[in-house]
């Protein structure tokens, strides 16, 4: 089947690298699992084979008959719908589970949205297994001070403890992508103890800081500044906003929260 290049197909060919993915998410029977973007169900399958109990989302009408096919009499559940369009409190719900357990190779044009999709219904979410592209993967696990610490990285790490799993080569899949990918699990944080009082004046906060990564903190915060204590989070305004941690920003986040305050940028 041609892989649609709107949809940002790349189909998984490699049974060697489809197990080991298979082997990171280590599911068991009696879990709630739910795989984004099943293709041409080469991880489909192989998780039905562990879990036994499988929904997949499914944008690509083309790939439905193909997937009934072979997989629904196996007890795959098929969702034909946009993954940016699906409420995950919903469909937990609808599948009778207290939480599911989310995987799949994310096409990389709608990877990041997928991601900030999903941070809204991580207390639904027991955990999440993707490859991605590793650019994305390294963006998402790096450090503050790297090249690579940004407001994706900031962003999930509030909300996930991630580690990146495995390096998958272009060669295992078809069409071939120009790209390396790699797998990346995300563990949610406990929700009884959140790190962030208020998720959006969290996101509009590190998209104001992220504006402009040249620029020091005073700069790109100075909209905030009176109501900030950056001593108080051993922040110095002459930072740039890739030398602050998650901590930090979270804190600065509260502060504006405790102060009423709504930051200008959007989530």
């Amino acid at each position: 089947m041609k892989a649609k290049r709107r949809f940002g197909q790349n189909f998984l060919r490699d049974q060697g690298i489809a197990r080991a993915i298979v082997r990171c998410i280590n599911p068991s029977p009696g879990q709630t699992l739910v795989e984004i973007g099943p293709g041409q169900g080469a991880l489909t399958g192989l998780l039905l084979e562990q879990a036994g109990r499988l929904a997949a989302i499914e944008i690509d009408e083309d790939l439905l008959p193909v997937l009934r096919q072979r997989l629904e009499p196996k007890g795959l559940q098929l969702i034909a719908q946009d993954v940016l369009t699906v409420n995950f409190n919903s469909l937990a719900h609808e599948l009778q589970a207290s939480t599911l357990r989310v995987v799949g190779n994310l096409p990389y044009n709608i990877s990041s949205p997928v991601l900030f999709h999903l941070l809204a219904y991580s207390h639904a979410i027991e955990d999440q297994t993707f490859m991605l592209q590793e650019e994305v993967v390294d963006r998402m696990v790096a450090a503050p001070g790297s090249k690579t610490y940004g407001r994706l990285s900031v962003m999930l790490q509030a909300k996930y403890v991630m580690e990146k799993c495995l390096h998958v080569p272009p060669e295992s899949f078809w069409p071939v992508p120009k790209v390396q990918s790699a797998v990346v699990r995300m563990q949610p944080l406990p929700v009884e103890n959140p790190l962030v009082k208020d998720w959006q004046v969290f996101g509009g906060l590190v998209t104001q800081a992220f504006s402009s990564r040249r620029k020091m903190i005073r700069n790109t915060l100075a909209v905030y500044l009176d109501r900030l204590d950056l001593q108080a989070l051993g922040v110095d305004a002459r930072q740039r906003p890739e030398e602050l941690s998650v901590t930090q920003y979270a804190g600065l986040a509260n502060q504006l929260t405790d102060s009423n305050v709504t930051p200008l940028s959007p989530c």
